[in-house]
């Protein structure tokens, strides 16, 4: 895989100066080695293509000044409201060094299992790998085509000469759930429901006629004296 060139010049707006770039179509960076750190600026485009590329690159960092620096992109922050990239940050690669980095996952094909009601899953995005600068694959592919309802590829199956993986190999990449189940009502279960309904509440206040007590309105029975 050829490095992708991303030409910087070095940065002496720093802290909320730096806000300043934006007006030029700039975004501010800092290219990392070691104790060394060195800040830069780089054209808007090429670092949103960079962040937003599905497959990893190593990047040939090339200085106004000549000098050419290997390097991968570390981390990418993003405005949390409009998602312009804010600052980006370069972890240079030393020579005879391995790098470490995060490479995108691939799926490939139609799960089986999808035909038979089953939901798709995909639980992880990114690896986190270990492995020389010049074997970095583009990205880990996923073949999901032979997975049945709850049968999942996970990070121990993938296969990966040269590259050591740094996340928990028992992880599961991708699933394929079973559907969600929905109860039927059935005559028996109809029944049991309407048995189950609660009794009318009772009004509380409301107080039972006796017979001493006269409908309203209606005279008293003839042959009843009044009590002195």
């Amino acid at each position: 895989m050829e490095d992708v060139v991303l030409n910087v010049e070095k940065r002496s707006l720093v802290g909320k100066k730096a806000k300043r770039l934006q007006a030029e179509k700039k975004i501010p960076g800092v290219f990392y080695m070691g104790s060394e750190n060195v800040a830069l600026q780089a054209d808007e485009v090429p670092v949103r293509k960079l962040a937003g590329s599905h497959t990893t690159h190593v990047i040939k960092v090339k200085f106004q000044d000549g000098t050419e620096r290997r390097a991968v992109l570390n981390e990418v922050q993003y405005d949390p409201v409009v998602g312009h990239i804010l600052h980006f940050d370069l972890h240079g690669i030393r020579e005879g060094e391995k790098v470490t980095l995060q490479i995108p996952v691939q799926l490939v094909g139609t799960a089986k299992g999808i035909k038979d009601g089953g939901i798709l899953q995909h639980s992880i995005h990114r690896i986190r790998i270990q492995c020389d600068p010049d074997n970095v694959p583009e990205h880990a592919m996923v073949d999901v085509s032979e997975l049945g309802i709850s049968d999942s590829v996970h990070i121990k199956d993938l296969k990966m000469e040269g590259v050591k993986i740094l996340d928990n190999l028992e992880s599961a990449i991708v699933t394929v759930v079973p559907p969600p189940t929905i109860k039927e009502e059935t005559p028996e279960t109809a029944a049991l429901a309407a048995t189950e309904q609660p009794a009318e509440p009772e009004v509380i206040g409301k107080t039972k006629k006796t017979e001493e007590e006269p409908e309203a309105g209606q005279p008293e029975e003839k042959g009843k004296k009044k009590a002195d």
